[in-house]
């Protein structure tokens, strides 16, 4: 059975393969990371849901004293805790916008692009929104810093950034390149697991979940993304059968493991 006919319904990039731009797509793409950034900050300085917290029978998590850096980063007015959060927001938009504008071969339609920056946005809300209310927040004892939810988070988060961008850039570079067209790119971070970008975003969200809500939210995280490609990859698998044929069966040979090197 053919891709087209069997598996391109359940996949969720409906428009695999289908290389070039789409203005619609990326205007709206860049303007729902772009806003999501700018919400996360309104919340975190000047409450915006605190109301809604209230609300929901939860508590706000009370400010500590805005950082002093002596760099441009003061005039946000946020504690160290609350700029590190932040950061994570600005961190994430920027891979996903460095990704379709550097990296992506492909086209993103503005039926994708809506969905895809909704999610995103919501899942950094719900993060902002668990670091603010004091019975969900990884901020154990006020806003003291560091903590070691914190720089857990932060580690794990810095990882999966590195590695999805890294891999995404050497698998584009790799394709760039005339002398390529119709390979299989099985170089650099793509030996280790044949879809180590997904690996890279589920460790980032990880770590994003962990600074935020602390390591039963982080787990939650994990699952909810795992189960996501779990499903995804059976399609895009198909797909690079029927595309590239020997050449995906050698390269399944070559590098066993989707997602979790040693694991899975």
């Amino acid at each position: 059975m053919s891709y087209a006919s069997t598996s391109k319904a359940k996949d969720n990039v409906q428009n695999r393969g289908d290389k070039g731009s789409s203005l619609l797509g990326t205007t709206a793409f860049l303007g729902l990371r772009t806003a999501d950034v700018v919400l996360e900050y309104h919340i975190l300085r000047h409450g915006l849901a605190n109301n809604l917290i209230t609300k929901l029978g939860g508590d706000v998590l009370l400010p500590g004293p805005a950082a002093v850096t002596h760099t441009p980063l003061d005039v946000l007015g946020l504690s160290p805790y609350r700029l590190v959060i932040l950061a994570m927001s600005f961190g994430a938009a920027a891979k996903q916008v460095y990704w379709l504008t550097a990296t992506s071969y492909e086209r993103l339609p503005l039926s994708t692009a809506i969905p895809v920056g909704i999610f995103n946005g919501v899942g950094s809300t719900i993060n902002t929104l668990l670091f603010l209310c004091r019975q969900t927040s990884a901020s154990a004892n006020g806003e003291r810093f560091p903590q070691t939810p914190l720089l857990i988070g932060a580690v794990l988060y810095a990882v999966g950034i590195v590695v999805e961008s890294l891999s995404e850039t050497q698998r584009y570079l790799f394709k760039k390149d005339p002398k390529n067209k119709g390979k299989v790119y099985t170089g650099g971070l793509f030996s280790v697991a044949r879809h180590i970008n997904f690996t890279g975003y589920v460790t980032w969200r990880i770590g994003y979940g962990i600074a935020a809500g602390g390591y039963a939210w982080g787990l939650f995280n994990f699952a909810m993304v795992l189960v996501g490609f779990w499903r995804a990859i059976p399609p895009l698998n198909h797909y690079c059968e029927e595309r590239y044929g020997e050449q995906w069966q050698q390269y399944k040979r070559q590098t066993p493991y989707k997602m979790l090197p040693g694991v899975w």
